[in-house]
């Protein structure tokens, strides 16, 4: 693959402790190195990033695809705008626990610099790209976590030495190597030796390659006001004559383009013949098409959400809507859910984690919602503040007690509770008669 190089990292003073000195004689059982995914030299020289058309795959070539834009921007949007709780585990079940720092780096701020929204953003725009998401996790004296660094995945090294991993991280002349606690580390699809990663735009260089030669025919087709390439024939005698007839041609296009007209003198005995084929003739339209469906798959996306409605109804498109929430997001989420678990509250942990909150991305609309907020309300699912917490609105006194319906008895107890209601009544009767 072109997402990797095989250069390999300096050892310095930053490198991991090692008390008996050996860590630079011990040879690397396995190492993964990234380079600038951006850089069309080295995507070439390593093999990867050619598409079927000879196009150079890159991730800013790729970002030049609509369909990949719209794709890799939807889908971190919608990620990182989900809000993250985190919770303890009760006797009875489990809470919120506010004022976890773990809650206030991924929402609010990050670090003094990024936003808990951008920081996340960022890290999954990285795993829709590149492959990979890759942040450092500095931690007080006290082993708290208090900032989240962003890494860049171009100036990372990943190694297994003696059972464990390493990220070796070069940054100018600085070099600093983190444990596997240290960084949290997502990708898009590990690779075989599971310290690699799969980019879904190298790993797809042929279709995302044809959407590049596709948008560069149509600019290169239009640029020249709709005509085509052609030649032109007929008694040109010498050399001489024929640049002459053919600048003036190539000038005559550029001013016909530039003016916004069609028409094109030829001169008297010399015809015109078209090279190549004309858009329509290529299908060019159906063939966009078939690449946004294309793209669609790499991301495991429904159509409708790359605003591409040629197959869509008002009923598969909710359909659509609910296979998003539950094969794409949800996926992800816990992907993200398990990671950060891991590496905030260790191995042991369990009893606090974090988890994202899906119910404002999968309720449907105001009449939809509010009928299924009412028969959970009303069943003792949801309190009244609970629901009102999804609907973003302020909790009302009271409303943290769940609530029944009072006509709603287990059947095999439906005579008990008769008679026990109807026991004071009768007593009452007696006392008064005395």
């Amino acid at each position: 693959m072109g997402f990797w190089n095989r250069r390999r990292a300096a050892r310095g003073a930053a490198a991991v402790s090692d008390p008996q000195g050996n860590a630079g004689a011990e040879a690397r059982a396995s190492v993964t190195e990234f380079v600038n995914s951006s850089d069309p030299h080295l995507v070439r020289f390593f093999g990867g990033g050619h598409g079927i058309t000879d196009e150079v795959v890159t991730v800013e070539s790729a970002l030049q695809v609509p369909a990949i834009l719209a794709a890799v921007t939807f889908l971190s949007r919608t990620l990182a705008a989900l809000p993250v709780k985190v919770y303890a585990k009760t006797e009875t079940g489990r809470e919120v626990k506010k004022g976890d720092p773990v809650h206030g780096l991924l929402n609010w701020a990050a670090n003094d610099e990024t936003s808990g929204f951008d920081f996340r953003r960022a890290f999954w725009q990285d795993v829709f790209t590149i492959g990979r998401g890759l942040a450092f996790v500095e931690r007080n004296g006290r082993g708290q976590p208090i900032n989240l660094w962003p890494l860049d995945v171009a100036k990372v090294t990943v190694e297994r030495r003696q059972g464990r991993t390493l990220y070796h991280y070069q940054d100018g002349g600085r070099n600093v190597t983190y444990t596997a606690a240290e960084v949290l580390d997502l990708c898009f699809m590990p690779g075989a030796d599971r310290l690699g990663g799969r980019s879904p735009i190298y790993s797809n260089a042929g279709t995302i390659g044809l959407a590049q030669a596709v948008t560069r025919y149509g600019a290169r087709f239009f640029s020249n006001g709709g005509i085509p390439p052609f030649t032109i024939s007929g008694p040109i005698k010498s050399a001489g004559g024929l640049a002459r007839a053919s600048n003036d041609l190539t000038a005559a296009v550029k001013e016909i383009a530039a003016a916004g007209g069609n028409a094109l003198a030829v001169p008297d005995g010399h015809t015109l013949n078209p090279l190549g084929i004309d858009p329509e003739k290529m299908q060019m339209v159906d063939t966009q098409r078939f690449l946004v469906e294309q793209i669609a798959r790499i991301y495991g996306l429904p159509p409708v959400f790359l605003q591409d409605l040629t197959h869509g109804t008002f009923s598969n498109t909710e359909q659509q809507d609910l296979h998003l929430s539950k094969h794409v997001i949800a996926p992800w989420c816990q992907a993200l859910e398990g990671v950060t678990n891991l590496k905030f509250y260790g191995r042991q942990g369990g009893q606090v984690f974090a988890e994202h909150v899906l119910d404002g991305l999968m309720r449907g609309d105001l009449r939809t919602r509010a009928e299924a907020t009412s028969q959970r309300i009303n069943t003792g699912q949801l309190t009244i503040n609970e629901a009102r917490e999804i609907e973003n609105r302020p909790p009302v006194p009271g409303g943290d007690t769940p609530l029944v319906q009072g006509a709603m008895v287990p059947a095999n107890m439906a005579g008990q509770v008769f008679k026990l209601a109807e026991t004071p009544a009768a007593d009452d009767e007696g006392q008064n008669d005395e």
